[in-house]
């Protein structure tokens, strides 16, 4: 299928990269189709891409790559909506908020995405604790635990 990107121009994948979010996301209730798609010359971060809106795509990260406390239990309402049998088919990202200077950039750790790799279903899931921040830093310092702001 031919996709129309927000940063990467026209594109082709293939139906299976195809991440359903029957909810869709905060704010965006009818995008309810994305893909992720690599980040040129950057390992560290993607592109969660809508196949429905070409104008509308987030920049996500691994939260693990920077703050390695990061702990979140899934409640078993979004294990049973997602089809999770498995916890190595738990995707977890979060999304940054892109600032100049780069390193002012910041990550949204209140509200992770949870994606089912064998099933491609997503949801975002917002915590019910104030213990992570919507807008941590990108570049936490060396002491940080990810937790609080």
């Amino acid at each position: 299928m031919k996709i129309e990107t927000k940063y990467l121009g026209d594109m082709e994948i293939v139906d299976s990269r195809v991440i359903q979010f029957p909810s869709g996301l905060p704010g965006f209730i009818d995008e309810t189709k994305f893909v992720l798609l690599d980040l040129p010359d950057n390992a560290s971060f993607q592109i969660m891409q809508s196949i429905i809106t070409p104008s509308i795509a987030f920049i996500v990260t691994n939260p693990y790559q920077f703050y390695q406390n990061y702990v979140i239990d899934l409640d078993e309402g979004i294990i049973d909506n997602l089809q999770i049998e498995d916890d190595k088919d738990v995707i977890v990202l979060v999304i940054v908020t892109v600032k100049d200077p780069f390193n002012t950039s910041t990550i949204n750790l209140k509200a992770p995405i949870i994606i089912n790799s064998q099933t491609k279903q997503g949801k975002q899931y917002i915590l019910n604790m104030d213990e992570y921040p919507s807008k941590a830093a990108i570049a936490p310092s060396a002491s940080s635990t990810g937790k609080g702001e």
